[in-house]
Order: C-alpha cells, then sequence, then structure tokens
C-alpha cells in the first residue's frame, strides 16, 4: 500500500483547521507548519497529528518547501486550511495512488464565496495540483501565489476538494490588503516597473474579464462581488508596486 503525507501550512486559523485536518484523519500522516499563531490553531492540529511545526515566514512557496521537507510518505497531498476534501474525493486520491499510473493529480477545486459556491468568474474548475509523489514536486519560492513544480506527468481527478475562500466581506478585504501587498513586494524585488495607466486601466479590464467574459454575471450578486474583488485587488497591487518605485527614485 502506498503511503500518504498531507502537509499544510497555518497562522491564526482555528475557525477552519479542525475541520479541514478532519476531512484528512484518513492519511499516513498530517504535517502542519505554522508561522506564530496567537490563536487555537496549534493545540487543535496537535489533536489530529504530533508533527506540528513553528517556523518563522518567509513566504507561501519557501513555507509550503519547509512542510514537504518533513513529509516521509510515498505521496503527497497539500492542503489549505480553508480547503475540505470529500468523501468522493478520498476515495479518488487513494485509487490514483494505488494505480500510480502519473506522478502527480489535478483536483478541481469548487469555491465558496460567502456561502455560495461559485461556477463561473473564473472559478470552476479550477484545477489545482496537489497530489503527487514526493521526490517529484516541490514550490516555487515565491511570497504569493505559489505553484507547485511536477518532475513528470500529471492527470485530473474528478471529485471536486471545497475551498471556503472567503468567508464574509471582512474577509475579501483583508485578503485583498495581504494579497497586493505582498504581490507588490515580489515584483518590486524582482524589477518589475508599474507606470500611471496600468492601475486603473489593469482594474478595469480585471471586472470585464471577470464579470463579463468569464461569465460572472450568471453568479449573481456573487459574481459581481468577485469582479469588483479583483478590479480593487489589480488596482491595489500596481498602485503599491508604483508608490514603491517612486520611494526609491526620491532617495
Amino acid at each position: 500500500m502506498s503511503t500518504l503525507s498531507v502537509i499544510l501550512i497555518t497562522k491564526n486559523e482555528e475557525k477552519n483547521i479542525r475541520e479541514c485536518l478532519d476531512s484528512v484523519a484518513w492519511a499516513d500522516e498530517i504535517i502542519v507548519v505554522d508561522s506564530g499563531s496567537s490563536d487555537k490553531t496549534i493545540s487543535i492540529a496537535q489533536e489530529f497529528t504530533p508533527l506540528v511545526f513553528v517556523h518563522d515566514w518567509p513566504g507561501f512557496g519557501i513555507q509550503k518547501n519547509r512542510a514537504l521537507s518533513y513529509a516521509t510518505g510515498e505521496w503527497v497531498f497539500s492542503i489549505d486550511a480553508d480547503e475540505r476534501v470529500t468523501p468522493e474525493l478520498k476515495i479518488e486520491l487513494i485509487r490514483a495512488m494505488q494505480v500510480g499510473e502519473t506522478d502527480g493529480f489535478f483536483c478541481p477545486r469548487l469555491s465558496q464565496f460567502c456561502g455560495k459556491y461559485v461556477r463561473h468568474s473564473g472559478w470552476y474548475p479550477d484545477y489545482v495540483l496537489r497530489l503527487f509523489k514526493r521526490n517529484k514536486g516541490k514550490f516555487s519560492d515565491n511570497l504569493v501565489h505559489e505553484s507547485l513544480i511536477l518532475q513528470g506527468k500529471s492527470s485530473k481527478l474528478s471529485s471536486p476538494l471545497l475551498h471556503y475562500t472567503y468567508l464574509n466581506m471582512d474577509d475579501v478585504r483583508r485578503k485583498v490588503e495581504h494579497y497586493s501587498a505582498s504581490w507588490a513586494q515580489q515584483m518590486y524585488e524582482r524589477g518589475k516597473k508599474a507606470y500611471p495607466v496600468d492601475a486603473p486601466v489593469r482594474a478595469a479590464w480585471a471586472f470585464l474579464r471577470t464579470y463579463c467574459f468569464r461569465l460572472g454575471f450568471l453568479d449573481g450578486s456573487a459574481g459581481f462581488q468577485i469582479a469588483k474583488m479583483n478590479a480593487s485587488t489589480t488596482y491595489l497591487k500596481y498602485q503599491r508596486l508604483r508608490a514603491m518605485q517612486l520611494t526609491q527614485a526620491s532617495l
């Protein structure tokens, strides 16, 4: 039988962590790497696994590679605290590992936005590479929007991974701030330039692409709010990158 390690990075996820870990409690081992939670995240995680480690925060990609370094299973499944493995997906994952015809598997991800599952707006099926042979994959070092780099063949599963990404509008605003700031910092360090027209033009395109071309209007009010969120995030990304450039130029 193939062995499975589940890896997870956390910080202040007490509202999500129990249901997440309960959905993967059947795995051979669960590894949690925390970056200094001040809530009950660590104590809840320790109810499911002794493999809970605390590190500083270097960014998403590096932190996930730290979690991966602790894994001992033949296979690894990477999950986020706001995601859940359904019973149907569990069956598919076990079957995929037993057959082992490819080195990695993409899961379709079905996400909720403030209580509603979203099937348009560019959100579904949103295939994400999550199950892979341990010696065949690693994460990019991106501060945000990291990716799993697979050395080998991959295929797709059919049962969705559930994603409770935005619980309420306060959660939306918090994540917009976080992702836009992290993206701007990452792009600044890479030497990317932002021009005065970038923020408004790219934000307008982000709204149109989400709401019209990706059929966000079929998601009703949720689709409209997602389009607004994408526009806001895009505007802030380029506005902050431009501000960093101007600050550096004035020094």
